[in-house]
C-alpha cells in the first residue's frame, strides 16, 4: 500500500521517551488514539543499538542482553476494553538501508544448534530496495515483518519481552507483513500496544536466533473489535509463502526423531551440512543464511514414534 493511499495521524519516534523494555500494563501510554487511527512507529534494532555497521561478532557477543527489546509505545486505543480484539492493519515498512544477523558463543545456549557453535558471528547486511546481498552472490528477497507485536498483558507487574505471550509479543511470525492484519486480545484498558524487533527477512524457525534484524519504521492502522473474542493472537495474510512469492524450485532436508525438536536440529543440521557441502559456504556461513531464509515445516506428527520436519531452501536465491 502507498502512502498516497492513507494518512499518518500520528508518528512516535524512537526517543527514550516512547521506549520501554518490558511488558508492564502500568507504564503509562505515550499515545492515545481513536480507532481507525494510523500511526507511524520508528522501532530500534532488537539489541537497541549495541551492534553498528562496524561491528564485529566479538561485539555481539560482549552486547547486554539486560533488559532486550526496545519496544516503542505503549498506544492506548479509545474503547478497547478487556475481552475486545484490537485490530492492527500492517500498511508499510521503510528499513534504513542495512541489518545484521548472528549467533552467539554456544556456551550462552541460544539458537537452535549452539553446541555446534562454540565461537559467535555476525553478518552486516547491505539492504536495498528487494533484496539483502549475501556472500558468493547470494540474494534474499526482503519481506520486512515485526517479530514484536503485542499489547500489554493483564497479569501485573514486568513481564520479559523475549518469550511470546497469549498477548503476542516476540512471535517472529514472517507472514505479519505490507497488507496483513492482526488480532491481538485485549487484557488491559486501551490494549497498550507495543512493537518492535522489525526483521528485513527470516526463515521460519529463525534458528541461530537472528532473522536480518534491522531498525525500521512500521505503520499501521488501529481498530477494536467487540464483536469476537480470541484467547491468542491470530491474523489475516496474503503472505508470499516463499521467498519470491511465487512457487519455485526448492531443496529440502529432513529432521526424522521421536522428539519434534530433536527432529527439528537434524533438518537444519542436515541443510548445514549442504550448504557446506554442495554450496561452498563455510558452516557459519550456513548458519546464518538458514536463519535469513530457509524455512521449516512440520511435515507429520501422526506416524508414532517418530515425527519428520523439513528444512526447505529456496534455489532462486543463487546466482
Amino acid at each position: 500500500m502507498s502512502r498516497s493511499e492513507y494518512a499518518v495521524d500520528y508518528e512516535l519516534s524512537d526517543d527514550d521517551v516512547n521506549v520501554h523494555h518490558v511488558w508492564d500494563n502500568e507504564i503509562d501510554p505515550v499515545l492515545t488514539v481513536e480507532p481507525g487511527d494510523v500511526i507511524r512507529f520508528e522501532c530500534r534494532d532488537a539489541l537497541d543499538g549495541q551492534v553498528t555497521k562496524d561491528s564485529t561478532a566479538e561485539d555481539l557477543a560482549n552486547a547486554n542482553f539486560d533488559p532486550i527489546h526496545p519496544l516503542t509505545g505503549p498506544v492506548a486505543v479509545e474503547g478497547a476494553e478487556p475481552g475486545d480484539v484490537l485490530a492492527v492493519e500492517l500498511l508499510e515498512f521503510e528499513h534504513k538501508g542495512w541489518g545484521f544477523t548472528g549467533y552467539l558463543p554456544g556456551e550462552m545456549g541460544l539458537g537452535l544448534l549452539p553446541d555446534e557453535f562454540e565461537e559467535p558471528g555476525l553478518y552486516i547486511w547491505d539492504l536495498g530496495e528487494e533484496t539483502a546481498e549475501f556472500v558468493n552472490g547470494i540474494e534474499i528477497p526482503l519481506d520486512m515483518f515485526p517479530g514484536i507485536i503485542g499489547v500489554a498483558p493483564g497479569a501485573p507487574g514486568e513481564h520479559d519481552t523475549l518469550p511470546p505471550r497469549d498477548t503476542g509479543g516476540n512471535m517472529d511470525v514472517k507472514h505479519i507483513t505490507t497488507g496483513s492484519t492482526v488480532y491481538l486480545p485485549v487484557e488491559t484498558e486501551g490494549g497498550l500496544f507495543s512493537t518492535a524487533d522489525c526483521h528485513a527477512a527470516q526463515g521460519d524457525g529463525e534458528v541461530c536466533v537472528t532473522g536480518i534484524e534491522a531498525p525500521m519504521f512500521v505503520t499501521a492502522r488501529f481498530d477494536v473489535r467487540k464483536d469476537t473474542n480470541i484467547e491468542q493472537p491470530q491474523f489475516e495474510t496474503d503472505g508470499p509463502f516463499t521467498p519470491t512469492g511465487q512457487d519455485e524450485r526448492m531443496y529440502g532436508t529432513t529432521g526424522i526423531d521421536s522428539d519434534l525438536m530433536e527432529a527439528t536440529r537434524k533438518a537444519v543440521r542436515h541443510m548445514i551440512d549442504h550448504l557446506h557441502d554442495e554450496r561452498g559456504l563455510t558452516r557459519g556461513e550456513a548458519y546464518i543464511l538458514c536463519s535469513a531464509a530457509v524455512d521449516l515445516k512440520i511435515s507429520e506428527v501422526v506416524d508414532a514414534p517418530n515425527w519428520t520436519v523439513t528444512a526447505y531452501l529456496p534455489e532462486s536465491i543463487f546466482p
